[in-house]
């Protein structure tokens, strides 16, 4: 009687094990698959990042009384590189995220004022090197809004999963924090829709 009671136990005990581990696994596996569409995010915006150079060389011969404007996207490009390699160095991190998402909310912002300038000089508009890099942007602007959506599905998922019990239990247990997502600020409607490129 004693032998059965305690190979009950035994099992009982097995099957807690295999269903925590079965938890544990699931929360690493939604874990890896946020920090993976974060580095979709990341191959997007380095991209976007290796465009502005370009673009602000091929506007400044046409520009060079609009110095500011075009300082403005360089200094907003290097803020927003910084952001990047934080958010890189911990993705998910509320923190990281918030510096991101308000980076790129500046780099956006300094690219519709250049946009809007380059709108007032129809050579430079017409200029196939500018046409090229603005519709190369355009289509870099798409696959970062993708990504930023992929990413945040992602979030959404392993946040879920790590607070519904009893995968809660585990994931307080083995510190797995919540993750943020990357959000558009509220005040930054423009940022949310495409770049129109008219030409």
């Amino acid at each position: 009687m004693f032998m059965t009671g305690f190979l009950i136990l035994l099992v009982l005990l097995a099957v807690v094990a295999f269903w925590a581990v079965g938890i544990y696994n699931g929360l690493v596996r939604a874990r890896n698959a946020f920090r993976n569409a974060f580095a979709q995010i990341d191959v997007q915006l380095q991209r976007r990042f290796d465009l502005i150079p370009n673009l602000v060389e091929t506007a400044k011969a046409y520009l060079s009384h609009e110095r500011e404007t075009l300082e403005a996207v360089t200094a907003a490009r290097n803020a927003a590189q910084a952001g990047l390699a934080a958010a890189k160095a911990s993705p998910g991190d509320p923190s990281a995220m918030a510096e991101l998402s308000r980076s790129q909310g500046m780099l956006e912002g300094a690219l519709g004022r250049l946009m809007v300038t380059v709108e007032a000089y129809p050579e430079l508009k017409a200029s196939q090197n500018m046409m090229q890099l603005t519709e190369e942007l355009t289509s870099t602007e798409n696959k970062v809004a993708f990504a930023r959506q992929a990413y945040n599905d992602s979030v959404m998922a392993y946040n879920n999963k790590r607070e519904v019990f009893p995968s809660s239990v585990v994931a307080g247990m083995f510190n797995f924090e919540p993750a943020a997502l990357l959000d558009i600020p509220a005040d930054r409607a423009e940022v949310r829709e495409a770049p129109k490129v008219q030409f």
